[in-house]
């Protein structure tokens, strides 16, 4: 078995327009690690210190404040924005896995994303494009979350980029299906009320084995240990990011196009337990998913002669509406979720 890393891929040809034999190798390595793995670590990317610091900043003054303080931050039902308490959602149940003993994710989350009012151009609806929710009671919480939404979004848009050419696609090829993609960051917050002490099991899980929704995650993330990835022998790694660098990853949009060329990878986080009490760890991840209307369907020269697509035609709102329904609603989602529910399962057994 070979050892499981994490590519590192410097973008900056991409960002500082570099020549074309450099971006030529960028995008070379960029494939080669979508087949192999799913995850990269994305260094070059241009988002300076301040940016990064200010994030964190945000999540620190968002989820110290008091727990009915945070509860009254929670958006309507249906509504991707505002907070979500710990143990609400359970992300395996997007995938149409179920485990009745375990209990349900215990991280909290924080949502918020573009809306409507970013693409002026478009006639959206301002449910799915919603207007976000800022707590007044966290200092300069709005101007620091914005400041990473455009940084982040501006770097997902290299990554169409790098997609094309690593394709061998026309430049501008994913245009179309992003030019009001449904981008939302997520800032999580894994660590139970003080006081509460856990037992460290095989069910205690922060966030569920999940793969990712859309297009591509851009993930900032602190050093404390958590996220695992898995291998494609069933077994789970603990991934950290490099300094400064954006851990990476595919969705489950980039796998239904490229018929599973580049994969989107199952993942799950679960955080130290050090004398029985959890070490808090935060992340936010950044998800860049394409337009609501836009059909997925297989990039042409993905599907190998005489073969067939392996996944039929859907809309990015329809796809993620179903693995939503699970991970939010707790209704088991089991619409084309049956190779990535076999990985889970075998990896329990494994």
């Amino acid at each position: 078995m070979s050892e499981f890393t994490v590519p590192a891929i410097d973008i900056t040809p991409y960002i500082a327009d570099g020549d074309e034999a450099a971006r030529a190798a960028v995008a070379a390595a960029f494939d080669e690690a979508a087949r192999t793995v799913g995850f990269m670590q994305i260094t070059g990317h241009g988002i300076g210190l301040e940016a990064w610091a200010r994030l964190g900043r945000a999540i620190d003054r968002f989820f110290a404040l008091p727990a009915d303080v945070k509860a009254g931050y929670r958006a309507p039902k249906g509504i991707n924005r505002g907070y979500t308490p710990p143990k609400s959602e359970r992300l395996s149940l997007s995938l149409g896995v179920e485990k009745a003993e375990r209990m349900n994710d215990f991280f909290e989350a924080f949502n918020v994303g573009f809306t409507a009012a970013h693409y002026p151009h478009a006639d959206l609806d301002g449910a799915e494009y919603a207007d976000n929710i800022w707590p007044a009671e966290a200092e300069s919480f709005r101007e620091d979350v914005e400041g990473w939404l455009a940084e982040a979004d501006d770097v997902a848009r290299v990554m169409m980029r790098i997609f094309a050419d690593a394709l061998g696609l026309a430049p501008g090829h994913f245009d179309l299906m992003t030019d009001h993609s449904l981008n939302v960051l997520r800032m999580n917050n894994y660590a139970l009320p003080d006081g509460t002490r856990v037992d460290l099991d095989g069910d205690l899980i922060g966030m569920g084995e999940h793969t990712d929704f859309g297009i591509v995650t851009l993930l900032w993330a602190d050093d404390v240990k958590g996220l695992q990835v898995l291998d494609a022998d069933g077994g789970w790694h603990d991934v950290s990011p490099l300094p400064g660098a954006l851990l990476v990853n595919l969705g489950d949009v980039t796998a239904r196009m490229t018929n599973e060329r580049w994969r989107s990878t199952l993942h799950r986080v679960k955080p130290p337990v050090i004398d029985g009490t959890i070490r808090r760890r935060r992340s936010a991840a950044f998800f860049f998913d394409g337009n609501v209307d836009a059909v997925i369907e297989t990039i042409p020269g993905t599907v190998a002669p005489g073969e067939q697509p392996l996944y039929a035609p859907v809309t990015v709102g329809e796809h993620i509406a179903a693995k939503l329904r699970g991970s939010r609603q707790l209704v088991n989602n089991t619409e084309d979720t049956a190779r990535e529910a076999e990985r889970v399962l075998s990896a329990y057994s494994g």
